[in-house]
Parts: C-alpha cells; structure tokens; sequence
C-alpha cells in the first residue's frame, strides 16, 4: 500500500524476516530532496508473543507522531524517516526478535541509500532494540525513550555512538533506574551519552509530549547536522532543555 503527502512518496514494504515468523513491514517518509541520514523509529512490544503486529496496535501507533515530528523537521534537509512495524510483538528472549527485524531494515537502509548516517529512535521494548542495533556500522546516534533496560543489557553496541536516553520519573513499566545504571555504563565508550529524567512523566509519554518530541527531534537533527558538516534548524528551546555539556538533566 502507498500514499503520498504534499507530493513526497512515503509507502509501506511488507516483508518476510527470516527467524521471527512473521513478516515486518516499513513504512517511508522520504524528503524534499535526495536523502542524505536515515532516521529508523523502532516501537515496543511485550516480553513474549508470537502475535503479529498490527498498524491498530498502540506500540507502533504511538511512535507515528514521532516520526511525524522528524519528518517536518528534516524533509528539507533530506532526512528521511523509516518506521518498523515488528514481524510479531514479543522480544521473546534468545531470539530477540525485534533486533532480527532491525537489523533487516537496516539492510534495506543500505541498500537503497549506501553511505548515509543512520539515526535510531526507540521506545520502551524499541529502545532496547535501539541500543542494541547501534553496532551497525551505519549507525551514528541513538534515541531510546523510556527504553526497557536490565543490569544485563549490553553496552559493547553503542561504543562510539551519541546516545540520549529520556525517561520519565514515574514509569512503572521499565525502569529508569536502570535506563540511568545503562548510561553510566556505556558513557566511557560512546561518542556521547547524555540523560535526560522527565519529573511526573510515565511510561507512554502522554505527559510532557512536546518535551519527549522536541528532545527527541532536537538530538536526531543535531546529529545529523554534525554527520553532514552543515548547520541545521533545531526546535525552539532545544539547546535550552538539553545543553550540549550537560551529561544529566531533570526536566
């Protein structure tokens, strides 16, 4: 299925991932002009199911304002936005499934656009997946939102990577303690590593969504415009939220 928006294609590719069972589907927000960075906005899911992922599901649903936001923020400048739907919903242990359906969109990234930076964006089960794909050589900056961290979640995949993890204080479904013990782990070998904890914020980011939007535009842009050497437009108040020193920010 395809459509268009103000005569940009953005279309949906549904395809078989090999190991998941199921088929993952991408769906394209193309840019302006002839695309120069990716950025690949991965959603959540459950520990275990086999169910497939359906567009009426809340997980996928409610990163599309997402990628949305990045689209308006970086069409003229030739970002282009990719969104996973996952072959099925669970992360279902050793098979890690959402991270077999990452690393297919990533190939077909390289495919059809060898060479450009690679933007990652993830919430909850999808930041896990984020951080865990950053060891894509396409790769350059990381996005995980309220991502579902352990004490055991690798760290290796971000060596060299910028990375800003976002959580809010009051989550009850994955742990921004963890999401915190994660950035101090990682810091020493990524590129960047900065924290952002957002006071009275929960889980599915319907408080303080401007906040969780423009922290998450503002990041991906900024990279994109250090991978590209040129200065781009950042959302307003961006540099303010989230100064380029700071390692750990309330807000």
């Amino acid at each position: 299925m395809a459509n268009s928006n103000s005569g940009e294609n953005s279309g949906s590719r549904p395809s078989e991932v090999p190991g998941t069972g199921g088929k993952a589907v991408l769906s394209v927000l193309d840019p302006a002009v002839p695309a120069r960075g990716v950025a690949l906005v991965l959603h959540g899911g459950k520990s275990q199911s086999r169910e497939p992922v359906e567009a009426k599901h809340l997980s996928p649903a409610r990163m599309v304002p997402f990628a949305w936001h990045l689209h308006r923020a970086g069409r003229k400048h030739g970002l282009a936005v990719w969104s996973l739907r996952n072959s099925v919903r669970g992360w279902n242990g050793a098979d890690m499934s959402p991270l077999q359906d990452a690393r297919w969109a990533l190939a077909q990234i390289q495919e059809k656009h060898p060479g450009v930076p690679v933007f990652l964006v993830g919430h909850s089960m999808g930041g896990l997946t984020a951080l865990c794909a950053a060891d894509h050589p396409g790769v350059e900056a990381v996005v995980a939102l309220a991502p579902w961290l352990s004490p055991g979640t690798p760290a290796a995949g971000v060596a060299g990577r910028k990375v800003l993890i976002v959580h809010g204080t009051t989550d009850r479904w994955t742990s921004p303690s963890a999401s915190l013990l994660f950035a101090h782990r990682a810091s020493a070998d990524a590129a960047s590593m900065q924290y952002v904890a957002l006071k009275g914020a929960g889980h599915f980011m319907l408080r303080k969504i401007r906040l969780w939007q423009t922290l998450t535009t503002g990041f991906v842009m900024k990279a994109f415009a250090e991978s590209s050497g040129t200065e781009l437009p950042l959302p307003a108040d961006f540099a303010r939220l989230l100064p380029e020193s700071a390692v750990q920010v309330t807000l």
